[in-house]
């Protein structure tokens, strides 16, 4: 089977073609274009929808022609229903209905969460982990179990994705902010005390945020490690207490911040002590991409057909724990 994924939760409109045979896939293509708002701004909604209304078409062409496919050879076409920006999220499930409206071809609402975990699974081999999703949505340690991935820790209040990229704007930098972050955190080891927030499984970046904020004139170098540090640090007492609790024997990191080398880093070193395999999303594929979005939904063709025109949605705020899953 050939599906058609499109990805346009945020800053990224993505296409992307994968086939699948029986238990495999493979990735044919997978384009993007990504909107970059001015440096020390964030992602304006409207401005990045109009981003992807003057792209789409472009990125689309593209994607179909390095995947030597036709619209009409597609036997599937899915997309991002949320959560993300709405007006983004519209961009790309009217290019996904108009497709599958004048093609006749099945559409299928996918997941965005669930799209990076389907993909992090198929691209690393993991086969029953336990789920740490970090990007500028959710923070998330989740568990598969009757049907859905359940939440077993998450951020209080903002992700952090959000807390890099907070913190980066207000330093000035271009979002997204992480990979400056990580670069200028790499130049220090001096460590300023920042506030080290873990309820249960749960954490908490707001008052991190704050504080780092306040200590920027100590260093910029010495905030970004500290900041790093202090979050990583976090994340990774909570996935150690999972990975004890549940006694799962794998761990996969997915979403955008995944890419990132010092997170890895204290994760292996959890996994090495609670004796699990360790596994980490691609970084090309770690952030938002077509490809997440294309494996989701061939995979949900297997056990159910696609949704009437009529019926096709977007959700601003889809749950990952909320969504069934049966295949």
């Amino acid at each position: 089977m050939l599906g058609l994924g499109i990805e346009s939760t945020a800053h990224t409109f993505s296409c992307a073609v994968i086939e699948k045979k029986g238990t495999r896939s493979k990735i044919l293509s997978d384009v993007r274009s990504i909107y970059q708002p001015p440096d020390g701004q964030g992602i304006h909604p409207r401005e990045a929808s109009r981003h992807h209304v003057k792209n789409a078409a472009i990125v689309l062409s593209e994607c179909l022609q390095k995947a030597k496919v036709k619209v009409n050879d597609l036997d599937i076409i899915s997309y991002a229903a949320g959560p993300g920006l709405g007006p983004c999220l519209r961009v790309g499930a009217v290019v996904a209905r108009s497709l599958a409206f004048y093609y006749n071809i099945p559409i299928y609402p996918v997941n965005h969460a669930v799209g990076h975990i389907e993909l992090g699974k198929m691209l690393t081999g993991a086969k029953k982990p336990l789920l740490l999703l970090v990007s500028g949505g959710h923070t998330m340690l989740l568990v598969f179990s009757l049907g859905k991935w359940r939440v077993f820790g998450e951020t209080l209040d903002i992700t952090i994705g959000q807390l890099l990229d907070q913190f980066g704007r207000f330093a000035g930098f271009a979002s997204p902010c992480g990979k400056r972050i990580e670069e200028l955190a790499s130049k220090s080891c001096n460590y300023i005390a920042l506030p080290y927030v873990v309820n249960g499984n749960d954490v908490s970046f707001s008052g991190l945020l704050s504080a780092a904020k306040l200590e920027i004139s100590k260093g910029l170098e010495d905030v970004c490690f500290s900041l790093q540090e202090t979050a990583f640090a976090m994340i990774g007492e909570a996935t150690e207490r999972a990975l004890a609790f549940t006694r799962e024997k794998e761990l996969l990191v997915v979403g955008g911040v995944a890419s990132n080398k010092r997170l890895a880093e204290i994760l292996t070193s959890v996994c090495k002590r609670q004796d699990c395999k360790f596994f980490v999303c691609p970084g090309y594929y770690a952030g938002d991409c077509g490809s997440q979005i294309s494996l989701t939904g061939l995979l949900e063709s297997s056990v159910k057909n696609g949704v009437k025109i009529e019926d096709t949605f977007v959700k601003q705020s889809w749950r990952v724990d909320s969504v069934e899953i049966a295949y």
